[in-house]
């Protein structure tokens, strides 16, 4: 069995905001050789998170309320200044795993990997992204 890992970076621009790493975690994989397997994207930071679905802005916006509502910005929670940043992440989880087939991800139609920033600041992110198969 290979394993393979790399990562990319990139700058946010504050807080809920959504970028699709799609491309970015397919080049990976396609430098990995692998053909079948799985390929595992992480995200190695407490206010940030990976989530699959549809890259689409209303689905987006809707998301982006759900998360405002559930966990706000200011509540008297305990730990200081971004405490909603942290229980927001915690909702959704840092890491993802995505089958391989014939050496590209086996996404749906209309699924997309994205970042969603939950910190209250631009930030430059890490994902790591793992490849493993024959």
């Amino acid at each position: 069995m290979r394993v393979f890992s790399s990562s990319f970076t990139f700058r946010t621009g504050g807080e809920l905001e959504f970028i699709d790493i799609t491309g970015s975690v397919e080049r990976i994989v396609g430098e990995s050789g692998v053909s079948e397997g799985v390929a595992v994207i992480f995200a190695p930071h407490a206010t940030g998170a990976i989530v699959i679905n549809e890259n689409d802005p209303s689905l987006l916006e809707d998301l982006r309320g759900m998360l405002e509502r559930l966990i706000p910005r200011d509540a008297g929670y305990r730990h200081p200044v971004n405490a909603h940043s942290h229980l927001r992440s915690i909702l959704m989880e840092p890491s993802k795993v995505v089958p391989v087939s014939g050496g590209t991800l086996l996404l749906g139609t209309w699924q997309s990997i994205m970042w969603v920033e939950v910190d209250t600041r631009p930030r430059t992110r890490r994902v790591v992204v793992t490849v493993l198969g024959d």
